[in-house]
């Protein structure tokens, strides 16, 4: 029952996230959601609540891969540099795959319902503790510099992160591999210990 019931869930994400993109969610009504996945509005409600529901969820699935992902990199084998730099170049690849969804949230949350927009916040606050983590990892062990807090180093990162929606287009010349793997760097690099000066 369960896979019957599967496609039509996915066809009202699917059409939910191309009508956004075209026309905005405020200009987006439930009824064109549902005309253009080919369901009736009983059969919207049955897996979300509201508008304000399919656009959480939107942002929602991404969220909940890429912080899968980052378990997986967080406790998988490497040094803490190794493991970080995984992270943060695989978080900025899944970022720009997954360009529309983050665009259309990003540009949409705030005309979310005030409780549903906490609790996106919250969600990805879970996220970035987690990347942080693995910063106070590397600073203990005396590997990463502690002149900066790493809760200033997870909010500058991922400032740039959610920019990327602004600018990237995957039909330009860098790819989403190879940008990863400049903000890695940039990230490492600004976390090598620096040589000061005596006195």
């Amino acid at each position: 029952m369960a896979q019957d019931q599967e496609p039509v869930r996915q066809r009202l994400l699917s059409e939910a996230t191309r009508l956004f993109a075209e026309q905005g969610f405020e200009s987006t009504s439930v009824q064109e959601i549902v005309t253009a996945a080919g369901v009736t509005k009983g059969a919207m409600y049955h897996y979300f609540d509201s508008k304000d529901d399919l656009l959480r969820e939107i942002y929602g699935r991404v969220l909940r891969m890429q912080m899968e992902r980052l378990v997986q990199f967080a406790d998988g084998p490497g040094t803490v540099t190794e493991r970080l730099y995984g992270a943060a170049a695989d978080v900025v690849q899944t970022s720009v795959e997954n360009l529309d969804d983050s665009k259309i949230f990003f540009r949409s949350m705030h005309l979310l319902a005030p409780d549903t927009r906490k609790g996106v916040r919250a969600e990805r606050r879970v996220y970035h503790e987690r990347f942080r983590d693995l910063i106070l990892e590397g600073q203990r062990e005396g590997v990463f510099r502690t002149d900066t807090p790493a809760d200033i180093v997870v909010d500058f990162f991922f400032g740039s992160v959610h920019h990327l929606n602004t600018w990237y287009s995957p039909e330009g010349p860098i790819s989403g591999a190879a940008l990863g793997a400049y903000y890695a760097d940039l990230l490492l690099t600004s976390l090598r210990p620096q040589d000061r000066p005596a006195g």
